[in-house]
């Protein structure tokens, strides 16, 4: 089963991906454009936007799934790490540059 650290990782990508799709909701509401080539094609519509980022929080948590199934447990907590300083980067870019 997977641990208390996992539980704390994956509410952290769930929190981060939900952060980063509210700022880039609210930059492409105002005009702004998404500079991501994959997620630009969701970005016409909220609800395709929302499905864009469940749908790579989900892929992220199955990566890790795969990871911990398979025994490489550095990867599976290493999946979550680089989802959250990706969403971070994300978060932080789109604030600054509004």
């Amino acid at each position: 089963m997977w641990d208390r650290e996992n539980g704390i990782l994956f509410a952290a990508v769930g929190a981060s991906a939900a952060a980063d799709f509210c700022v880039t909701r609210a930059n492409l509401a105002s005009g702004g454009r998404e500079l991501n080539p994959v997620t630009r094609v969701f970005a016409g519509s909220t609800t395709g936007l929302a499905f864009n980022f469940i749908g790579e929080t989900v892929g992220s948590m199955g990566i890790s799934y795969f990871f911990h199934k398979t025994g490489h447990h550095r990867l599976e907590r290493l999946t979550s790490f680089v989802n959250i300083g990706d969403s971070g980067f994300a978060v932080t870019y789109g604030l600054t540059h509004r």
